[in-house]
């Protein structure tokens, strides 16, 4: 299965997908590195998926 994230608005409204990945610490590295990028477009939380299986979510993107 390819690993994705979904991204959400602050409403919990979709606003887009990720690349695949191969294994879910590809996936986890490349949220840590682009956050910042993905807050700048308007993304609010993701949610992390392996396949059609959602794994986790939705986790903010923001600082607590």
């Amino acid at each position: 299965m390819a690993w994705t994230w979904s991204y959400e608005d602050a409403d919990g409204g979709p606003v887009g997908t990720s690349q695949e990945f191969d294994s879910r610490g590809d996936a986890e590295s490349w949220i840590g590195e682009e956050f910042g990028a993905l807050l700048d477009e308007g993304v609010a939380q993701v949610r992390l998926h392996d396949g059609d299986t959602e794994v986790y979510g939705p986790m903010s993107l923001a600082a607590e």
